[in-house]
């Protein structure tokens, strides 16, 4: 192809990239750390080449380099769409991939649901010995004093249900073309996100029950706590999209950015509406008992 012609399709040519192999570099370098990190933390050692890579440092290295393939990787798609890249057919298979990750991420959502429903529906299961010891038979277990889900739980559920709200409310101005609606949409919508997280670092901080030696803090902190990840996650997302939003980036016709964004942020919501019921709510004893 001459140079400067233009292409005679409607894909875009990728121009060679070394994130794939840097990223599953850094991948297997954080999969070792993260094995290294566990058998430190058990007072263990992992002996390579002679030495013992125990401790935080293989991983640490390892999850900085993914971090920053996946900064170098996406700041290129952002290039590639102001540059016009992103054609109609590959904003179509941009919306595919999001969907089908988002899919995979249910998918990972329901594993935790059914590990809380097995041991919830049938705590009392004498297959399992150690569980009826765990639970007394009923669920939530004896020993377990649960929150309150009308208290900081509701807080947080009205918090979630209101970024929506302001998300979508962005949405709607960015497709009117109303920068300024756009921009404070984002804002409030990074805020409360942010708040969501402050709230539920304050509730586990006052959890009358710990992540290990019990089975229902197990179930609970997994659970509530990837999906306090994922809020995490979605901040940043917003918080990225508002700076692109400040720089301009997105118009009415090229936003797939800022979308997915909101995919994201309104499946967190569903997600957590689902935990509430569940695991707050019916988890609370009034039902489950």
């Amino acid at each position: 192809m001459a140079s400067g012609s233009k292409p005679n399709h409607d894909y875009h040519i990728l121009e060679p990239s070394p994130w794939p192999l840097v990223g599953s570099v850094g991948a297997l370098v954080m999969a070792v750390g993260a094995v290294a990190l566990m058998r430190w933390n058990k007072g263990d050692v992992l002996m390579v080449a002679g030495t013992d890579i125990g401790g935080w440092g293989i991983f640490a290295v390892g999850l900085a380099i993914v971090l920053g393939t996946m900064a170098g990787w996406w700041a290129d798609t952002v290039k590639e769409s102001l540059h016009g890249d992103h054609t109609p057919i590959v904003k179509l298979h941009l919306r595919y991939g999001m969907i089908l990750f988002i899919a995979s991420e249910v998918m990972f959502f329901v594993a935790w649901f059914w590990a809380y429903f097995d041991v919830a529906l049938f705590p009392d299961e004498l297959r399992f010995p150690l569980r009826v010891e765990e639970t007394g038979g009923m669920w939530p277990p004896v020993s377990i004093e649960t929150f309150d889900p009308w208290h900081l739980p509701l807080f947080n559920t009205m918090i979630l249900l209101l970024s929506g709200t302001t998300v979508t409310w962005a949405h709607h101005a960015l497709l009117e073309n109303d920068k300024e609606g756009l921009r404070l949409g984002l804002l409030c919508t990074v805020a409360l996100g942010a708040l969501f997280s402050l709230v539920q670092i304050f509730e586990y901080t006052h959890a009358a029950f710990a992540f290990d030696g019990n089975i229902y803090g197990a179930t609970f902190f997994m659970a509530t706590g990837f999906h306090g990840f994922h809020v995490f996650v979605g901040t940043i997302f917003l918080a990225i999209c508002l700076w692109r939003a400040s720089k301009n980036h997105f118009t009415p016709q090229r936003h797939f950015g800022f979308e997915a964004a909101a995919w994201y942020w309104h499946f967190v919501d569903v997600v957590w509406l689902f935990l509430f019921l569940a695991i707050y709510v019916w988890g609370a004893g009034t039902i489950a008992h």
